[in-house]
């Protein structure tokens, strides 16, 4: 994998050409910033810059300004590349708090889509169609992460409803109880399918369920022609999305203000 070729291509058609990540969300392009406005459920936040050192303070000023007159909490998606280099400092300087650091990997998703991957004895991956399923998504959710799966369930019945074609949810179940979940993004016009919120509760973990959650989202896009599966990855993640294929190409750093 070229890694400058492809991060340049990431950088352009899902940063700098991103679009809605659900119903009622718009991307706004004002100056050197784009960001996305959604509801207070909906992901509110800054997606790519092209500041330079002279008129970055003033660009995280606006956002700031912007999003506090809409009553909305936002999230700056720094990625490691980004410039200039002392941004973060100067967010945190701005009043914005640094989150945790995930990694950005991608794998190619046909030969992901090969890997022997079947789930556990006992378990099955269903994907979900409708809000019963999107109910067993949530229970896994929160089984997995010990959050409030409240803005998930928002997101994913919002989603369903409104472009079903562009969203991959699949539950693992053993039996009727939901013991892992995952989903996936489709973006049009793009390479890329994005994993997110792969998740195994506790006790199932190290059996093949998140392995399996990949594989089965990766023969789904690689169906439908998109190149590539792009994933931000925790440090729990990360080891076993490499030893899948996945390879690193920057970091991200979620910089937040506001509850």
């Amino acid at each position: 994998m070229d890694h400058a070729a492809v991060l340049a291509l990431y950088d352009r058609d899902m940063r700098e050409g991103a679009r809605p990540d659900g119903p009622g969300a718009r991307v706004e392009r004002a100056g050197r910033v784009v960001r996305q406005v959604s509801d207070a459920r909906g992901w509110n936040g800054v997606l790519w810059s092209g500041v330079d050192a002279v008129d970055a303070d003033r660009a995280i000023h606006e956002q700031i300004a912007y999003f506090s007159g809409l009553g909305r909490a936002f999230e700056w998606k720094l990625h490691g590349h980004d410039r200039p280099a002392d941004l973060g400092a100067r967010l945190v300087a701005a009043g914005l708090r640094a989150g945790p650091e995930e990694t950005l990997m991608v794998g190619e998703a046909a030969r992901l889509g090969h890997l022997d991957a079947e789930p556990p004895a006992g378990v099955r991956l269903e994907r979900v169609t409708g809000p019963a399923g999107v109910e067993l998504v949530v229970a896994a959710h929160e089984k997995a992460f010990g959050t409030d799966g409240s803005r998930l369930r928002h997101r994913l019945l919002g989603r369903l409803a409104a472009d079903p074609g562009s969203l991959v949810a699949v539950v693992a179940l053993a039996g009727d109880e939901p013991v892992g979940a995952a989903r996936m993004e489709l973006v049009p016009g793009t390479r890329f399918a994005g994993l997110w919120g792969g998740g195994t509760a506790e006790a199932w973990r190290g059996r093949g369920v998140y392995r399996a959650l990949v594989a089965h989202r990766a023969r789904f896009a690689a169906a439908r022609g998109f190149r590539y599966l792009q994933v931000d990855a925790s440090a729990m993640s990360r080891p076993i999305l490499e030893r899948l294929g996945f390879q690193a190409l920057t970091t991200t750093t979620p910089y937040l203000h506001g509850d």
